[in-house]
């Protein structure tokens, strides 16, 4: 049997993708084991189930080995269902992450000193909406109803991640709240969980998350600017031939996908070349093409 030799190329992204997981699992533990854990605030997802039942069983067993345990039928149904590679990279997730929790909770919590349950809840939303993001950018899952969730964004591909896991989270929190019976302990829940999903969307679309730019001018003046937005801003676009609907008049149309931080920069080229040019500017979430995400990079 032939062996595939990977490129340089190929290792160079394989061990930045291993690093990713590696800092977005301890990123991802502390946010927990600190502050999410030791003040039960149910996080959500296996891991909210996770600090409910320790917090109901005295913490015989302790979160990051319960998170381990009600993990093996979900790496079941995944196995089946998304594949080997996918189900191999969660399952080291989850192995580094348990243990990394467990070692929070002895070795860390212990000498911790107490904060207000409210900073303890931005934090760990934070914590945990940034590691969490950084392992999902690379393909891989924590496990748990994150395979649940990649299931459904087959099915239903037009949900975003963030929205399907603060919906399973939201009924994970109204049962922490039936088990604890304090709604002080929920609204602060909440307030972690909304922290959470703002940093995990960011995180996990934001490096891919552009503007889209519609330049309407005239030929002449479209060459201009494009001659700037190429030489000065070394950014490419696509020229489209168009015309007005009323006037008849023959229009340019320059289409070009940038960086958000890019486009200020844009504004200024087009108004040193067509003060009066027509811009249409709006969002993209998602590009796939050169300097952007691979055409076979997985759906988010």
């Amino acid at each position: 049997m032939k062996r595939i030799k990977m490129t340089k190329e190929a290792k160079l992204n394989l061990l930045k993708k291993f690093i990713m997981v590696i800092v977005g699992c301890c990123i991802y533990s502390f946010g927990i084991g600190v502050f999410l854990d030791p003040y039960n605030m149910a996080a959500g997802g296996v891991t909210g189930i996770s600090i409910l039942i320790n917090a109901a069983t005295g913490d015989v067993i302790g979160t990051g080995w319960l998170i381990l345990i009600i993990n093996v039928p979900l790496f079941i149904i995944g196995l089946i269902f998304i594949g080997k590679m996918f189900v191999l990279s969660s399952l080291v997730v989850v192995g580094l992450s348990s243990g990394l929790m467990e070692i929070c909770s002895n070795f860390i919590v212990p000498y911790m000193p107490k904060v207000n349950i409210i900073v303890a809840a931005l934090a760990g939303g934070t914590l945990f909406g940034a590691g969490l993001g950084l392992v999902f950018r690379t393909g891989a899952s924590t496990g748990g109803t994150d395979i649940i969730v990649k299931l459904l964004r087959r099915k239903f591909r037009y949900l975003k991640t963030g929205i399907i896991s603060v919906s399973i989270d939201c009924l994970i929190v109204i049962a922490s709240t039936i088990v604890y019976k304090d709604l002080e302990l929920m609204l602060v829940t909440i307030v972690s969980l909304v922290t959470f999903s703002i940093v995990f969307n960011r995180v996990l679309y934001g490096g891919n998350s552009a503007m889209m730019v519609y330049i309407i001018t005239t030929a002449e003046r479209a060459r201009l600017i494009c001659d700037g937005l190429l030489k000065d801003l070394d950014v490419g676009a696509t020229i489209i031939d168009g015309q007005g609907a009323y006037s008849g008049n023959e229009r340019t149309i320059i289409m070009c996908a940038v960086k958000n931080y890019v486009y200020p920069r844009i504004r200024d080229v087009v108004k040193k070349y067509d003060s009066g040019a027509f811009t249409i500017v709006s969002s993209a979430m998602e590009i796939y093409g050169e300097g952007y995400k691979s055409q076979d990079a997985a759906e988010l």
